[in-house]
């Protein structure tokens, strides 16, 4: 069953040494975890240590959650790969963790069916969906809710992301992109996206292009494949209507797929290969778990707490 939020506890100003030393503790605890993350998601240099294909496990000692990937899927057997191959990477991020996979349609394993593998454990679910939409608030609400014998967290979906647009930035370099153009000679690039009527998602698409402009020095325009407006080509004929003729697309896909391919026959040689198991994407996947557990191991922390208060 997925776990609630619940209400930030009210904390009394006087505690009992029991209780403010646990307190002290679960703090210490925490920040330690924090500071081995920076604000853009990934690790900080720290001393090397020997790696162990031990299970992971969290802060009391027990079996980490495991991960379980969650992609939509596709009817191009290019897809599934990539999807594997990007797990791969965060396998070899963190040896020992368990790392599942999930689809939401049209490719094994179908989510409820990793879910059922999973009974009586924990695992967080981190969607290989770059923004809010349909399948993030309503797909995997209503798969955990079926799934009742697994304890689950949700993770945020990919995007928006900092590491999301360095991928989105090296693509578009190894599809022709001049790192050194900064928006001159009539360079631009349309953010190519599935598109959703959620405008959650529409808005998640365009914090990305903003922030992909900012790293190119150059317009980016988003665009979509169904359900949204602007389609790519609708926006690169309007980028060369304002002297934009050296436009590239940037796919904003985790994987092939149709619209993906259909994106990029709008600008065949311009066009960027999808983000697939590029290094950044593995880190992301890791941090949104991170993120995820470190959010349950708070609320539990808390609780915790109010117990050894109620009892003290």
């Amino acid at each position: 069953m997925t776990e609630p939020a619940p209400e930030q506890p009210h904390q009394s100003p006087l505690l009992p040494d029991s209780a403010a030393r646990l307190l002290t503790r679960i703090t210490d605890r925490l920040g330690a975890q924090l500071s081995l993350v920076s604000r853009n998601g990934t690790r900080r240099p720290m001393q090397r240590t020997r790696q162990s294909a031990r299970p992971a496990q969290d802060r009391r000692g027990a079996p980490a959650p495991s991960l379980v990937a969650v992609a939509h899927g596709s009817r191009d057997p290019e897809a599934p790969r990539t999807v594997l191959a990007l797990l791969d990477r965060v396998r070899e991020l963190r040896p020992g963790l368990d790392v599942r996979l999930g689809h939401i349609e049209l490719n094994r394993p179908l989510l409820p069916d990793t879910l059922d593998g999973l009974r009586g454990a924990d695992a967080v679910l981190v969607p290989l969906l770059l923004g809010r939409g349909h399948h993030v608030k309503r797909d995997l609400p209503d798969a955990t809710a079926a799934a009742p014998g697994v304890r689950t967290r949700i993770a945020a979906p990919l995007g928006p992301h900092p590491l999301l647009v360095e991928a989105l930035y090296e693509r578009l370099v190894e599809a022709g992109w001049d790192p050194a153009d900064r928006g001159g000679r009539g360079a631009a690039v349309v953010l190519a996206a599935a598109g959703s009527r959620d405008p959650d998602s529409a808005r998640d698409t365009r914090r990305t292009a903003r922030m992909l402009a900012e790293r190119l020095g150059a317009p980016v325009v988003p665009a979509y494949a169904s359900a949204a407006t602007p389609t790519v080509p609708a926006a690169l004929r309007a980028l060369a209507a304002r002297g934009r003729h050296r436009a590239f697309v940037a796919s904003y896909f985790t994987a092939p797929g149709r619209f993906a391919s259909a994106c990029a026959d709008a600008a065949p040689h311009r066009a960027a290969a999808p983000l697939g198991a590029h290094p950044a994407m593995a880190r992301l996947v890791l941090h949104r778990y991170d993120q995820a557990r470190s959010a349950a191991e708070g609320v539990r922390a808390q609780a915790d707490a109010v117990t050894l208060l109620a009892s003290a």
